[in-house]
């Protein structure tokens, strides 16, 4: 008999729920005096932004915002941002905004309060110890990062994007109100939600660890397990009902609640299980096409859900199952990778990294690329190596998911 196991690790206070962010002011206050406010300059001329600021404020909060917080989040604008704002000495960080404001707030509380440079950080669990409180807020419905041990930036020096992950990373707070992303438009709607699909099928079906006593203490992310899996079922429940209504009518707030709630799921899922071969893959496929990261791991996600079935066919006949599909396991595996293209066809992803503009010479190199990314290469449930990316990397240029099929 299976012995069951599971493990999160999550802010020590999550909230949830249309006009939340009314609640931003108090709890604030309850943790520090000083806030720096972490987001970007569209948010900042935001009237919900200018209302929670104000909030902040009537509650006895001294607040400096920095606006300047950039897509894909280059190192050199977290340096600057820390150099900035040293001298205000604040005792609590807010990330207002999508996953960027969010890593922002993340990067600045670690440099803050440990000194030094990003790079001594990168990897896993290389942060010393509790930094300065985070309050994550999130405005777009895909990253999670409100809930994760993981910030991830662009190291334009190096040409890559790197990941930071570490239990201190994840905030002390979030706070999820559906109602600050009615105005995310739909392409950014259609990205962030894909990119919580990802979330949750590569959680879902990541590789599980031996259960030893030390595993959570010593690795960041512990593969798929009992509770990763609960959230990861109700992440993909609503992405499947909600994600196409969201994107034609961002007006619906039943099915704005629905996203948030699945990416907020999505989160909790991967911010302890991990993340596989499509986030593996994306890096260098983003370096070279400078598009979404979450456009990315979607389009690669039918392909990576192909190659990977022979050793994910329960996994995806309960995922299948509890999205409504019927049939035996086997038939179930099938349809389930069918339904996931057929969603990111109908929101608008790309089908091939031909589309997405990766050059045809670049099919190779972004998988030999790909493999270095152990942590991701290591949690996907069928063994990975170049080869097999390579082969992945050719069927998603050409859009032959038949070539992968076994």
């Amino acid at each position: 008999m299976t012995q069951l196991f599971g493990a999160l690790r999550l802010p020590a206070s999550v909230i949830f729920g249309s006009g939340q962010r009314a609640a931003l002011g108090m709890m604030t206050a309850g943790i520090g005096k000083r806030a720096l406010v972490c987001t970007d300059a569209r948010m900042a001329t935001d009237a919900h932004f200018k209302a929670i600021v104000a909030d902040l404020q009537a509650h006895g909060v001294t607040v400096k915002v920095y606006d300047r917080t950039e897509a894909d989040l280059p190192i050199e604008g977290i340096s600057g941002c820390v150099e900035e704002n040293a001298g205000f000495k604040p005792d609590v960080v807010l990330g207002i905004g999508g996953g960027s404001c969010m890593d922002m707030a993340k990067c600045v509380a670690v440099l803050l309060t440990h000194g030094g440079g990003l790079r001594d950080y990168y990897g896993e669990n290389k942060i010393p110890g509790r930094v300065i409180p985070v309050i994550a807020v999130p405005t777009t419905a895909g990253t999670g990062s409100e809930v994760t041990p993981v910030a991830v930036i662009a190291d334009t020096e190096r040409g890559t994007k790197v990941g930071i992950s570490s239990p201190f990373l994840i905030p002390e707070a979030a706070v999820c109100d559906p109602e600050l992303t009615l105005t995310c438009p739909p392409g950014l709607t259609a990205v962030s939600g894909a990119d919580a699909l990802t979330h949750a099928i590569e959680s879902f079906t990541s590789a599980a660890r031996e259960v030893t006593p030390d595993l959570t203490v010593k690795n960041v992310f512990i593969g798929k397990n009992v509770l990763s899996d609960t959230f990861g079922l109700l992440a993909l429940k609503n992405i499947f009902a909600a994600l196409p209504t969201a994107v034609k009518d961002g007006g619906n707030l039943a099915a704005r609640e629905q996203m948030m709630l699945a990416s907020l799921a999505a989160g909790c899922a991967f911010g302890t299980a991990g993340t596989a071969a499509a986030h593996a893959i994306q890096y260098p496929v983003g370096n070279e096409t400078h598009t979404p990261h979450g456009m990315g791991v979607a389009l690669l996600m039918p392909y990576v859900m192909e190659f990977n079935r022979p050793s994910s066919v329960a996994a995806f006949a309960e995922i299948g199952r509890a999205i409504g599909l019927t049939g035996s396991d086997e038939e179930l595996s099938h349809k389930l990778i069918d339904a996931v293209a057929a969603l990111l066809k109908e929101i608008g992803i790309p089908v091939t990294l031909k589309d997405l503009g990766l050059p045809e010479d670049k099919q190779d190199w972004t998988a030999e690329s790909a493999i270095n990314a152990a942590r991701l290469v290591n949690n996907n449930p069928r063994k990975l190596d170049v080869d097999a990316l390579k082969a992945i990397t050719r069927a998603a240029f050409s859009g032959d998911r038949a070539a992968l099929a076994s």
